[in-house]
């Protein structure tokens, strides 16, 4: 069983990973079987697409209907297509952040042209998210997550089938679930620990102070906001940094004995731009601007000492890659797990450019072509 997870791209504020997981001998299917047979669709790979920042109703708050305005790719769903827990004639015409205390930036939900694919951040602070929650009502996400600069709300706008098409043409053929809810609040380093670990709590050393932590009872620490990882050669020098304590998904795979990987975005520090950008500052120029490869605060398992592998080093062969060779000395473990962290390019389609990469696509090309596999795509919102 293989478990690989791959930054692929990242827009603004958004983080992607691809997940892969291989089941082999002696490790149970998805579906159990039934002790009188197989089941129908016995699961051997399961894919995962994780995108960060990314609410539901964002990309199919209105699905399946699109506005098909004249010029644009135009989307019209199948018949039979089943409606989504999206955007009710409620919410759209007379929407809670209609609220007064919205000031200007007082809306309902409004459509976002393809002229607006690429959109600012909206503040996504620990504790303002919680006051746009305004205790349930969810009536103040124009005053608190709102543009900071100009109190807009951005974050009631969404797309529809003319921008996101290829989307919406995946769920004319794809099931979809139309109910799902981020569990913490706050940034992309409460959020990245939170899924790999089910807790931000628990930090076990800090450096530069405690600048993004608070006081999570019994004398513990929780994580609310974008520290570096403690020993990541990438981290900022001058920044709050974390360590994590406990376990995370990694540390249990290794104890099932399963192999598994990680791979990021930015992580091989050898290698040049065409901008001449390197190492730690390497960096790429999008549709929003020009912004880092690697961002050590997205690096979910560089937290952790178990699992980190601060100085980006290589796996020694394609073979090693996803297998457990991390040492524990006196208790402790050793940093350096060269095998559970790589580096994907952040282009789709990127060419191959060092084994780390090659090695998945070698994966996805063997393994998967047999079709007993199960995508899922799925996202952290950003609670617009």
């Amino acid at each position: 069983m293989t478990f690989k997870v791959s930054t692929i791209f990242r827009k603004a504020a958004a983080l992607s990973t691809a997940a892969l997981i291989t089941f082999g001998p002696g490790v149970s299917p998805v579906f159990a079987a039934p002790p009188a047979g197989k089941t129908a669709t016995p699961i051997k790979h399961l894919v995962i697409v994780f995108q960060e920042n990314i609410s539901f109703d964002h990309y199919f708050g209105s699905y399946p209907r699109a506005t098909n305005p004249s010029g644009e790719p135009r989307f019209f769903a199948r018949k039979g297509t089943p409606t989504v827990n999206g955007y009710t004639p409620a919410l759209l015409n007379n929407n809670p952040n209609l609220n007064p205390l919205n000031g200007a930036g007082a809306s309902n939900p409004f459509r976002l042209d393809r002229s607006q694919a690429v959109t600012a951040d909206q503040d996504h602070g620990y504790t303002d998210e919680q006051k746009a929650f305004d205790n349930g009502l969810m009536d103040l996400f124009a005053l608190h997550v709102g543009s900071p600069s100009t109190n807009t709300a951005t974050n009631l706008g969404y797309y529809d089938g003319n921008t996101v098409t290829a989307l919406w043409n995946y769920a004319q053929h794809f099931a979809m679930s139309d109910n799902s809810y981020s569990t913490t609040f706050g940034p992309s380093s409460p959020g990245a620990i939170n899924l790999i670990s089910g807790q931000t709590n628990g930090v076990a050393k800090t450096l530069n102070g405690t600048t993004f932590e608070v006081d999570g009872g019994s004398g513990t620490l929780t994580l609310i906001s974008d520290a570096d990882p403690v020993g990541d050669i990438c981290s900022n020098p001058t920044r709050n940094q974390v360590q994590m304590g406990g376990q995370n998904i990694g540390d249990l795979l290794n104890a099932a004995g399963v192999s598994w990987g990680s791979f990021m975005g930015g992580f091989n520090l050898s290698v040049m731009n065409t901008n001449g950008t390197t190492g730690c500052v390497r960096s790429s120029t999008g549709l929003s601007g020009t912004t880092a490869d690697y961002i050590p605060h997205h690096a979910w398992f560089q937290y952790y000492a178990s699992t980190a592998n601060p100085h980006h080093l290589a796996p020694a062969s394609l073979a090693a890659i996803g297998t457990d060779t991390q040492t524990v000395t006196s208790g402790v473990p050793q940093f350096d797990t060269a095998n559970h962290k790589g580096y994907i390019s952040n282009s789709i389609g990127h060419a191959i450019d060092d084994q780390a990469q090659y090695a998945m696509r070698l994966q996805f090309k063997v393994k998967l072509s047999g079709g007993d596999i199960l995508i899922i795509a799925t996202s952290r919102p950003r609670l617009g």
